[in-house]
């Protein structure tokens, strides 16, 4: 191996250059997965009035207090589901909801159809959780006494559900649209020569499959797809890029060649592409031709569940700081002027809405918390 905003509404166009085993236990058994009700996640977003939910394009602030007035900021890595209706993000401030929450952060869901945010959990997030496509699950891992494990919480009935990793510590969770598979890292704190493991383990059945054993403990940062058929993941040691097939069991790659350094960004839910970073560029791989897309000096960021469009930052500092991309037709459309950052999961299907943070004051009107918000773009 090797060593290693107001939106600008004009839209530019630029040419596109082109897994010693450990099982997860659940300690709750969630409902089997594929009889879970897709109706809530289907609906569009359209009861709030004056905000970018009520079907037209614009922006909305989502980090705002339980009487909709504007909260104490959030924290950064907020993941929206596919047809854009719920966010979910972490945040310290207090009045979100209406029974308040003190002492650090706490995991929020924001339905934007109805104006309600729910929080999941009493256990602050160690890092920025993730919700499933349909809207109904969302995983985040926590500190366990000497451990990490995943927490798993049903969105509709705030019901918390703890994947227990034993004596190691799971993070880094990835959902599939129903929430049914989690791919994770499973890794041991006490046991450094354990290095880690990508696994994905199947809620409904209740079993563990093992994608990757890694030597190490270098970022390896699992992404599923919706069906749960392919995860893609990273070997941060040798810094490469690789896609597992559930299916037949297999794994491609390094998918960027046997002569480059890869970083993953994102499998895009459909499992049709790969986001990754080499060098100062990102790469679009599509699994089943396997050619790549090239977008020159650019960070990619997050890509659609279809695919389509990558969400990506530009180097340029004197630009904008957020822009989403249609891959096919090469089309730039501005999301932030504003300095701003987004994590993956951050577009909804058809690029529509791309949800961000932003500590800028200017977005919309009344924000004088002086602190990162979170903020959805809808763009039609």
């Amino acid at each position: 191996m090797r060593g290693n905003t107001n939106r600008s509404t004009t839209r530019r166009v630029r040419a596109a250059l082109s897994t010693a085993v450990a099982v997860c236990a659940v300690t709750a058994v969630l409902p089997a997965a594929a009889s879970a009700e897709p109706a809530a996640a289907s609906a569009e977003p359209t009861a709030v009035a004056g905000a970018a939910g009520d079907g037209g394009a614009g922006v909305e602030r989502i980090s705002v207090a339980a009487d909709g007035t504007q909260a104490a900021g959030a924290s950064a890595g907020a993941s929206i589901t596919s047809d854009g209706r719920r966010v979910i993000f972490s945040s310290s401030a207090t009045n979100l909801t209406a029974d308040g929450t003190t002492g650090g952060d706490r995991v929020y869901v924001r339905d934007r159809r109805t104006g309600q945010t729910e929080r999941l959990g009493t256990l602050p997030p160690l890092e920025p959780p993730v919700i499933s496509g349909d809207g109904e699950y969302a995983a985040y891992s926590v500190r366990w006494f000497n451990d990490v494990r995943i927490r798993l919480n049903q969105v509709s009935t705030v019901r918390e559900i703890s994947l227990n990793c034993l004596a190691y510590s799971c993070g880094q969770p990835s959902l599939s649209a129903d929430g049914r598979y989690v791919a994770h890292v499973i890794s041991s704190v006490r046991q450094p020569s354990f290095g880690q493991r990508i696994e994905v383990r199947d809620e409904s059945a209740g079993t563990q499959e093992t994608v990757a054993q890694l030597g190490h403990t270098q970022p390896s940062r699992p992404s599923i797809s919706d069906d749960g058929r392919y995860v893609a993941y990273q070997d941060g040691q040798a810094q490469d890029v690789f896609v597992w097939d559930r299916t037949d069991g297999t794994a491609s790659g390094p998918i960027e060649g046997p002569s480059e350094e890869a970083a993953l960004v994102q499998l895009s839910k459909d499992g049709g592409k790969v986001v990754y970073l080499s060098g100062s560029d990102t790469h679009v791989h599509d699994v089943s031709s396997g050619a790549a897309q090239l977008v020159p000096d650019v960070r990619g960021v997050a890509i659609d569940p279809t695919g389509r469009y990558l969400l990506y930052a530009p180097h340029d500092a004197d630009g904008p700081s957020l822009v989403l991309r249609d891959l096919e037709t090469g089309t730039d459309e501005t999301v932030s002027e504003q300095p701003a950052s987004a994590g993956t999961d951050a577009v909804s299907a058809g690029g529509r809405d791309v949800v961000f943070q932003s500590a800028a004051d200017d977005i919309v009107p009344g924000d004088t918390n002086g602190m990162s918000d979170v903020f959805v773009r809808r763009s039609y």
